[in-house]
């Protein structure tokens, strides 16, 4: 059997999509799924042994371009035997429906009545999860997911990650704690910078390096958190946000003995290469989408006012946030990894 998904659009959604390919495997045993999506999520799908094929469709978040989806569902006519379909907007169901594809799965989303076939309505009360969402169109509607759930396993291959050590002048001699202070969500899920400072310092004196992970927009927040850590303290640190490639990151990641981050989609790539993991969350819940893996901390305040699910806080204060101590984290990061430090002041 031949499947074509449909993938998400971002890099947590994607990782967690790995878990309807599992599913897809365990149903079908030798089917071959392809993945149709943006170029930049090639490096997470290649590390996915379930998939043979990253797919590029080269339309931005939102783009409607029916020239461009009509060319490409033609140019895969005939070569699928069924499509299932992760976003929920109409246009995500255009290349399926050009090609062809004899069965086409999704829920319901935007009245995509005739463009699938087996269309789905979905129950959020049974299906809270967004895994649930998607492994449950690995099945006939209704039907049970298998227990325990499967979670998102990204494999590394030595060779690369080695590349890129050699290619940052990264070294392995001492423990690294990897630190992820940006969220393209917004400013609502941004751990300060101060805070980020005060874990990496513990560490640091516990005889850690700390690397720093992000996109291009965050490397001016990596440049605050080095900063603010004295001379001596600061050196052991690397800055690698916005130098990376997506596929750099991920392999240099898995080398990591522990993990720090914000809610985004690097907390789950974290989860998915099985590193110990610390995921401080402000304004929105591990309700819906929780790092995926055995070794997770939860991080958060719980205030009255959130979850508010908003990319800035309404009141102005992110008081979520800004008074979520760092010396819960340093203490999350202890009951994972060990060594717990005692810092002179009280964070």
């Amino acid at each position: 059997m031949k499947i074509l998904i449909v993938g998400p659009s971002w890099v947590g959604d994607m990782v967690m999509a790995q878990t309807l390919f599992q599913c897809l495997k365990q149903r079908h045993g030798e089917c071959e799924i392809d993945v149709l999506a943006p170029d930049w999520s090639r490096p997470i799908l290649e590390r996915m042994p379930e998939v043979r094929a990253a797919l590029s469709l080269p339309l931005g978040h939102g783009v409607l371009d029916l020239a461009t989806r009509r060319r490409i569902g033609k140019s895969l006519a005939g070569r699928y035997d069924q499509a299932i379909l992760l976003p929920n907007s109409l246009k995500s169901a255009l290349v399926p429906w050009f090609a062809g594809i004899p069965l086409r799965t999704g829920w319901r989303g935007e009245m995509r009545y005739g463009l699938l076939n087996d269309l789905r309505i979905l129950d959020k009360d049974r299906y809270p999860l967004m895994i649930e969402r998607f492994m449950a169109l690995a099945y006939e509607p209704g039907a049970a997911l298998p227990q325990p759930y499967p979670r998102p396993c990204l494999v590394i291959d030595q060779a690369s990650r080695d590349a890129a050590l050699e290619k940052f002048g990264l070294q392995l001699d001492r423990p690294v704690l990897a630190l992820c202070p940006g969220a393209e969500f917004g400013e609502a899920k941004r751990w300060p910078a101060e805070h980020y400072a005060k874990v990496a310092e513990a560490r640091i004196r516990q005889g850690w390096q700390v690397w720093l992970f992000g996109s291009k927009n965050d490397h001016a927040g990596g440049e605050d958190i080095r900063l603010r850590l004295i001379p001596g303290l600061r050196e052991e640190v690397s800055n690698l946000a916005g130098q990376t490639s997506l596929a750099e990151a991920i392999d240099l990641m898995s080398a990591a003995a522990a993990v720090v981050s914000n809610d985004s989609g690097l907390m789950h790539v974290a989860a998915a290469l099985e590193r110990p993991l610390v995921a401080v969350y402000g304004s929105t819940s591990p309700q819906f989408t929780p790092p995926l893996a055995e070794r997770v901390e939860i991080v958060r305040l719980g205030l009255e006012c959130s979850p508010c699910f908003e990319r800035t806080c309404r009141f102005g204060h992110y008081n979520c946030l800004r008074d979520l101590a760092p010396r819960q984290v340093i203490d999350a990061l202890g009951r994972l990894v060990g060594d717990p430090l005692s810092l002179a002041e009280d964070h």
